[in-house]
C-alpha cells in the first residue's frame, strides 16, 4: 500500500493531511482495528463448525473407528472394507458428524448458543462437546495473536521507512493499538463457557414417554391380531 503526498503551503497542508487520513484508514482496515460484533461472532461459529476444525478434531483424537464402528476390526486394528472407496475417510467422518453427531443453535433473543452432541456414550458425547469448543477457543487466539504479531512487525517497518513527523505518530497510535491487542489475545477466549457439557444421568433418546404409549399401543394391536387369527384357526371348516 502506498499513497503520494505533494505541495506546500495551506493547500499542500490539506492535501497531505488527507492523504494520511486515506492512507492510515485503510491501514486501521487492514490492522482489524474496527469490527463489528455480529461479524465477530458469525466468524466465530463459522471456525466453529468449519470442516477443517472438525477434520482436525476427529484426526487428533482417532475417532473414525468410533464413528464407523461396523467397518472397523477391533482385534487387527484396521478396516473390514475390500472396496477402497468404500473405506471411511475423515471427509466422510465431517460429513457424518455434521449431520447425525454436531447440532449448533443460536438464541435469536439472548445470542446464546448451544454445542449439542448426540452420542451413544454419553461421557463421550460430553467430552467431544467439550473438546471441540476448546480447539475452537485455541484456533481463534492463535490466529488473533499471529495477526497482531504480523500487523505489528509491519507497522514497525513503516516507522523505520518514514521520516514525517505526523505519519510517525499515526504508526505510533495504531501501533499501540496493535501491541494492546495482542496482549488481549494471549488470553483471550472467544467462546466463553456458561455451562460445561457434562454426562446425562438420562438418555436423550429414545424418548421414553413417547416409546412407552407407542410400545403398549403397538402391542396391544399385536395380540389382538393373534387372537383373531388363533380364533380362524380354531374355527371348524364348514363342509359344503
Amino acid at each position: 500500500m502506498s499513497s503520494a503526498v505533494s505541495g506546500s503551503g495551506a493547500n499542500g497542508q490539506t492535501g497531505a493531511l488527507g492523504g494520511l487520513a486515506s492512507q492510515f484508514g485503510g491501514l486501521a482496515a487492514l490492522a482489524g482495528i474496527s469490527l463489528s460484533g455480529d461479524s465477530k461472532k458469525s466468524e466465530i461459529l463459522a471456525v466453529l463448525q468449519s470442516e477443517s476444525l472438525t477434520e482436525a478434531y476427529i484426526r487428533e483424537n482417532n475417532l473414525l473407528p468410533l464413528l464407523f464402528p461396523k467397518h472397523w476390526d477391533p482385534i487387527n486394528k484396521k478396516w473390514n472394507i475390500s472396496d477402497p472407496e468404500k473405506v471411511p475417510t475423515l471427509w466422510k467422518a465431517n460429513q457424518y458428524f455434521k449431520k447425525r453427531v454436531r447440532t449448533v443453535v443460536t438464541d435469536a433473543k439472548t445470542g446464546l448458543v448451544t454445542v449439542t452432541i448426540e452420542w451413544n456414550d454419553p461421557k463421550l458425547a460430553a467430552q467431544w462437546a467439550n473438546g471441540l469448543v476448546r480447539m475452537t477457543n485455541d484456533y481463534l487466539r492463535n490466529q488473533e495473536t499471529e495477526e497482531a504479531e504480523r500487523n505489528i512487525a509491519f507497522l514497525t517497518e513503516q516507522v523505520i521507512k518514514t521520516d514525517v513527523l505526523g505519519v510517525k505518530q499515526a504508526i505510533y497510535t495504531i501501533l499501540q493499538n496493535e501491541v494492546e491487542k495482542l496482549m488481549l489475545a494471549r488470553g483471550s477466549t472467544p467462546l466463553k463457557v456458561l455451562d460445561s457439557a457434562f454426562v446425562p444421568e438420562l438418555p436423550s433418546s429414545p424418548k421414553l414417554s413417547l416409546w412407552l404409549p407407542a410400545g403398549f399401543v403397538m402391542g396391544l394391536f399385536a395380540a389382538l391380531l393373534l387372537v383373531f387369527a388363533q380364533s380362524n384357526i380354531d374355527r371348524p371348516m364348514s363342509r359344503p
